[in-house]
């Protein structure tokens, strides 16, 4: 079996997307690992195959994990690193690029709700 064929669309197109600036935004959220409690963070950027936000505690690569966005339903993703206090996550389905642009649309940057 060759490489290509191991991996999957969503690999692709992950590595893809990772290849183009993801967003910088400041969004107030809630990030809930597997197993444990869900805690207010802010995602700092975003793209359709992911995001990174802040994590003081300590999230192992591999863990599944879930963010809630205001007015969003949970987003299930996978932790791909941590470093200092900042966790970055890929989701586990690509996010709409309507829902993607509808975000974008929302914030400023700031944390600012455009309604």
């Amino acid at each position: 079996m060759t490489l290509q064929k191991s991996i999957g669309r969503y690999e692709i197109a992950a590595q893809e997307d990772r290849s183009a600036p993801r967003t910088r935004i400041m969004i107030p959220a809630q990030l809930r690992a597997s197993g444990a409690r869900a805690f207010q963070t802010v995602v700092n950027d975003l793209s359709l195959s992911g995001f990174s936000a802040t994590a003081i505690n300590r999230m192992h690569l591999g863990s599944v994990c879930w963010l809630t966005l205001p007015g969003l339903e949970s987003l299930q993703a996978e932790v791909v690193w941590w470093e200092n206090g900042v966790a970055g996550c890929a989701f586990a389905n690509l996010l709409s690029p309507i829902v993607h642009d509808n975000i974008l649309a929302r914030y400023r940057g700031d944390g600012s709700f455009r309604g």
